[in-house]
């Protein structure tokens, strides 16, 4: 799939006409209508217009790998909130332990995170 396919699968699964999305981004329908047709390639500027104003993941318009939609701050803050109000204590310990710990910890527990989702990801092919 090439990234004006992706475009064009982000416009749709949102429900919007060719001129809406355009509008979000401040260009016309025609524009987005070329982008999506393959006779103007998408800029950077575009695409990070794209992932910001859509909450779309910049790997997956770029690339196609990954998921399409990002979760934005605001469902982040709720989750975080739900679980910081809930009973699961293994969660709540682990979010204050990120809180006091140094970016060196910080950059182990990302090494972590990465070897795991390498690791799903071979597992899945």
């Amino acid at each position: 799939m090439t990234q004006g396919e992706r475009v064009k699968e982000v416009r749709k699964s949102l429900g919007l006409t060719l001129e809406k999305f355009g509008a979000r981004l401040g260009v016309t329908k025609q524009t987005v209508s070329r982008i999506e047709n393959g006779v103007n390639n998408v800029t950077e500027q575009m695409t990070k217009a794209i992932c910001r104003e859509f909450n779309v993941d910049y790997a997956w318009l770029t690339t196609g790998e990954g998921e399409m939609f990002v979760d934005s701050d605001e469902d982040f803050l709720a989750r975080i909130d739900a679980i910081m109000l809930g009973e699961d204590d293994a969660r709540k310990n682990l979010f204050k332990a990120l809180l006091d710990a140094s970016d060196e910890d910080i950059a182990a527990f990302q090494r972590i995170i990465n070897i795991a989702a390498t690791s799903e990801k071979e597992h899945k092919q």
